[in-house]
This record gives structure tokens, C-alpha cells and sequence, in this order.
């Protein structure tokens, strides 16, 4: 089943021709490269700390503290987050300018758990 693609129709199972899927991943990778490589390092660093530390944490992350953190100032981290933010498939901030959830994870209540190998526990975005 290596390298195979299989498509569920009603009560049918189609196999797709590996020629039209790997052209599909190609361009979305070129895609995700294109936008994630032209992302600021300081954004990136962003957002890799929220990731990190929301399941640290088990609460929402203010500017502060993410300043604090990774030694940037309130208006680099604004800007990062707005940012990020603004392309809603890394993070959201709750109405109190709080980040809540950074993907994959969160600190809101959704029905999907994740539990890490550490033991620690926190909702999927």
C-alpha cells in the first residue's frame, strides 16, 4: 500500500493514478513555501513559542509574556501576531488580545484531546 492513493466513492473504492497526486502535493508544497518562507524569522519564532507553550501553559498567552519570553518588543509581537493571525491557520487571539490557540493546539474546549508523551494534556484546534 506504499505510495497509493485510494478514493471512496458511495460503496466504491477508486485508486488514483500516482501522476495525478504527487502533482497536486507539488504544488501545494510550492505553495506553503512560498508563503511560509517569505514569514519573518521573528514571526516564525512566534509562533513556535506559542505552539510550545500553550500546551506548557493550559492558558491563553499575552503579548507580554511572549515578549518577555523571546526578548522582542510589545510591538514586534503585536505585529507578529497580527500577522499570523490575519492568515487564521496559525493562530487566534480571544477578544482580550490573548493568544488561545496556535495550530494544532488550543487552551479552548473542543471535543479532540491530545495527550503528549511528556503526559501532558491539551485540546486540538
Amino acid at each position: 500500500m506504499k505510495n497509493k492513493l485510494m478514493l471512496g466513492l458511495w460503496r466504491y473504492v477508486l485508486h488514483v493514478p500516482p501522476f495525478i497526486w504527487q502533482k497536486q502535493i507539488e504544488k501545494g508544497k510550492k505553495r506553503f513555501e512560498k508563503e511560509y518562507g517569505k514569514m519573518p524569522n521573528d514571526f516564525r519564532n512566534v509562533h513556535h513559542f506559542v505552539v510550545k507553550e500553550l500546551p506548557e501553559m493550559m492558558k491563553p498567552l499575552t503579548e507580554s509574556m511572549i515578549s518577555e519570553n523571546l526578548e522582542l518588543s510589545i510591538d514586534q509581537v503585536r505585529s507578529a501576531l497580527d500577522y499570523l493571525e490575519k492568515r487564521m491557520t496559525y493562530l487566534f487571539r480571544n477578544k482580550e488580545g490573548e493568544v488561545v490557540w496556535a495550530y494544532p493546539v488550543t487552551v479552548e474546549k473542543t471535543p479532540h484531546k491530545l495527550t503528549f508523551d511528556t503526559g501532558g494534556k491539551i485540546y486540538a484546534a
